[in-house]
């Protein structure tokens, strides 16, 4: 049953894919102020339900390298890998409700936006295994939601896709699912993360409302990108970061959130993230989808 949460509660959730990097940096240090400031918790989930993408070692890695930069959850962190039962549980809510169907859809035969190439549904007897389950999007469903960053938000979600996958085809729990429902368990109010899950949040949403969730607040910073305009990300080989220099790149991140500059004095990651929350500022951070690297002084 979703967590009756009244105060503020945030998360950071990374993939085990790879170990931090400054992007990742970013995403969960905004998030940790933001908590902080709101005199909120902090949760850090561990996003590993795609072990074909999965790193040995990486999510140990990572928490090991979070802990460096003094950035710690003050609850255990959850593992969606220990997570089945709650998923299964909220296909079968769908199912029951008659809102979900199977899909044998090759990649190179889905249609729009991924979805079903509309010949499925009028099947479902003679769907083949191996079959992924999809959720039908209501035609008419459009979503609209104010972002503490990027404004309003809305989307004729209906029109631009009438469906998506919430059980893979290899038998994995597919990610919109899986966030909602922890998200929706854990008692999450407030989601600060990066622009490039924006697109996800309308599906999210209608998500929440088929199962009963309330929605929390988002809030979706910029992406820092490469001189060729690509996310600093794991598949286009970010560095990682070096945590024996915790101190310098949480200034790096603190200044691409455009925060006010904690005094040079301050050589320690606690110290610095106290002055870091103190000082948070939302208003500050810019409000784009994506800012370059080169405007750090960082050659990516």
């Amino acid at each position: 049953m979703p967590a009756q949460a009244t105060a503020y509660r945030g998360r950071f959730a990374p993939s085990p894919t790879g170990p931090l990097h400054l992007g990742s940096l970013i995403a969960a240090l905004a998030s940790f102020l933001d908590a902080r400031q709101h005199g909120g918790t902090w949760l850090v989930r561990m996003e590993d339900i795609d072990p074909p993408r999965e790193e040995p070692g990486a999510a140990q890695r990572i928490l090991n390298s979070l802990e460096a930069h003094g950035l710690i959850a003050d609850e255990t962190v959850l593992y969606q890998s220990s997570r089945s039962d709650a998923y299964q549980s909220a296909l079968d809510t769908l199912f029951a409700d008659g809102l979900l169907f199977s899909c044998d859809c090759t990649r190179a035969s889905t249609g729009p936006n991924g979805s079903c190439c509309g010949r499925c549904r009028e099947r479902q007897a003679s769907v083949s295994t191996p079959c992924a389950l999809r959720v039908n999007v209501p035609a008419e469903y459009t979503v609209s939601f104010p972002d503490r960053l990027q404004g309003l938000q809305s989307e004729a979600l209906g029109k631009s896709l009438s469906d998506f996958v919430v059980k893979r085809k290899d038998g994995l729990d597919a990610y919109q699912l899986a966030v909602v429902v922890d998200d929706g368990d854990q008692g999450i109010t407030h989601i600060v993360r990066g622009c490039d899950l924006l697109d996800s949040t309308p599906r999210q949403i209608l998500l929440q409302e088929l199962l009963g969730y309330a929605t929390p607040r988002y809030c979706h910073l910029p992406v820092i990108t490469t001189r060729d305009g690509q996310k600093f990300s794991k598949q286009n080989h970010a560095p990682p970061l070096n945590d024996s220099l915790a101190t310098e790149n949480l200034r790096l991140a603190l200044r691409f959130l455009q925060q006010l500059e904690p005094p040079a004095e301050l050589q320690q990651p606690d110290p610095l993230l106290r002055y870091a929350i103190e000082h948070w500022s939302l208003q500050q951070v810019p409000a784009q989808a994506s800012v370059a690297a080169a405007t750090l002084g960082l050659d990516a």
